[in-house]
């Protein structure tokens, strides 16, 4: 009876210690494998896109493929702290610091701590960083990844916070960093004669951007007062294009022997969306597209960058089809050679000449109807009617003229791309992004 009882137990024995052996060795392959190090992570996100973006995309573009579909590899949540639906702050602040906050606030918690940000933690482990937008590089997406305000509004103070934490700076908002006198808002200091004095080479326009000089370490380019301008109006011997400033940055901070992190944003796909504005939307899609192209291009010859792509959160609510029709004809799109603000503002005093800006800009012809509409309209009203008559055309649909809280796709490329398969929250993306980077990074400044 011992002997069978002393067999049992040793069974039993030999079962747990099995069973904890293969634990231990899933459990520390998985810790190996979040052990694996990237030297450089580049983090686009193109402000506002959806997967119904993607797909009316691919429509205009009558392509099957778009650069980064082969990429997919899961859905984010977006929800804030305090909504389900988030501002592009609160967003930002998820993807820049593993948490959530309230809409508004920039890398702030709800209870108004500092939240150390990715690219803070990465300058510490001795990279060069970079941030890039079409926007003013103090709006709400850039402005989270270096600074710490409790209203996004706070454009010169992120500004001054900005110095000594980004190697390479790069969009508009030259106001932003000027004295009060010269640039009519509260900013005592001249941020852009600091920067200088710190190192930094200090550009305005494409050319410039071009013939920068190969061993240039540190970059500020500012290329509007304000933010620069959408893809569909911008002048292209003045202002660099999103692909170009994404190739000036890779190359400027690739000279760093430690790796680099680098945010790129395609911020005014977002403000189309709000204008309801679908060939500004697509324009600035395809400008993105080719923006990731030049990362992808440098990640595939690199083989130890990471390269992830999501949209902070959906704006406007944009259907595959309208119209209470079966019929998309986003293609259409590509005639348009101006956003529906441009239009409007070409417009006589008493709109006589609607349907000749129509059908030089966008290639329409509008019916009596529709000429009645822009007519008709309220002066702050006159670019929306535009926008929704050629929506009508392409049939493209609308649901809101601000965010929604849908899921948004995720792209990845690289070493430990798979780490970001499946439904995953907008707040685990940095910490992975971290992992792969082999730094680790604190909730509250300050912390230990």
């Amino acid at each position: 009876m011992n002997l069978i009882k002393n067999t049992t137990v040793t069974l039993c024995l030999a079962v747990v210690i099995t069973v904890f052996l293969l634990t231990y060795s899933v459990e520390a392959t998985s810790r190996n494998n979040y052990e694996a190090v990237v030297d450089n992570v580049i983090f686009m996100i193109p402000d506002g896109f959806s997967a119904s973006y993607a797909t009316t995309y691919r429509i205009y573009k009558e392509s099957e493929d778009l650069i980064f579909d082969p990429m997919l590899v899961g859905m984010v949540k977006t929800n804030s702290a305090n909504n389900w639906v988030t501002d592009s702050a609160a967003a930002a602040t998820a993807l820049a610091t593993g948490y959530k906050t309230n809409n508004k606030m920039v890398s702030i918690s709800p209870e108004g701590k500092p939240l150390e940000t990715i690219l803070e933690a990465a300058k510490i482990a001795g990279k060069a960083t970079g941030l890039v937008a079409t926007a003013t590089v103090t709006h709400a997406t850039p402005a989270a990844f270096a600074a710490h305000v409790t209203s996004r509004d706070s454009q010169t103070e992120v500004a001054l916070q900005m110095i000594d934490k980004v190697d390479v700076i790069l969009g508009g908002g030259k106001r932003n960093f000027l004295p009060k006198s010269v640039g009519g808002l509260q900013q005592e200091r001249n941020l852009i004669e600091e920067l200088e004095l710190k190192g930094y080479t200090y550009i305005e326009n494409r050319e410039d951007l071009l013939k920068l000089d190969a061993a240039t370490n540190k970059l500020l380019g500012l290329f509007a007062e304000g933010p620069m301008s959408p893809e569909l109006d911008r002048n292209v011997k003045e202002e660099p294009s999103l692909a170009n400033m994404t190739a000036t940055a890779i190359s400027t901070l690739s000279q760093n022997k430690d790796g680099f992190f680098l945010m790129v944003e395609g911020s005014q796909i977002d403000w189309a969306g709000h204008a309801q504005d679908a060939a500004w939307a697509m324009k600035d899609v395809e400008a993105f597209e080719k923006a990731v192209e030049v990362a992808l291009d440098f990640a595939r010859n690199d083989g130890r960058t990471l390269l992830v792509i999501v949209g902070d959160h959906d704006t406007g609510g944009m259907s595959v089809g309208g119209c209470d029709s079966y019929l998309s004809k986003a293609e259409i799109l590509r005639e348009v050679k101006a956003t529906g603000k441009f239009m409007a503002n070409k417009l006589s005093a008493k709109r006589r000449n609607a349907k000749e800006i129509l059908k030089t800009y966008a290639n329409i012809d509008l019916t009596k109807a529709q000429v009645k509409r822009i007519k008709k309209a309220k002066d702050d009203e006159v670019a929306d009617v535009i926008n929704n008559i050629i929506s009508e055309h392409a049939f493209v649909g609308w649901t809101t003229k601000v965010h929604s809280g849908v899921d948004v796709p995720i792209y990845a490329f690289g070493p430990t791309s798979e780490r970001f398969t499946g439904l995953i929250d907008n707040t685990d993306i940095p910490k992975r992004m971290a992992h792969a980077m082999g730094i680790h990074f604190k909730d509250v400044i300050g912390s230990h």
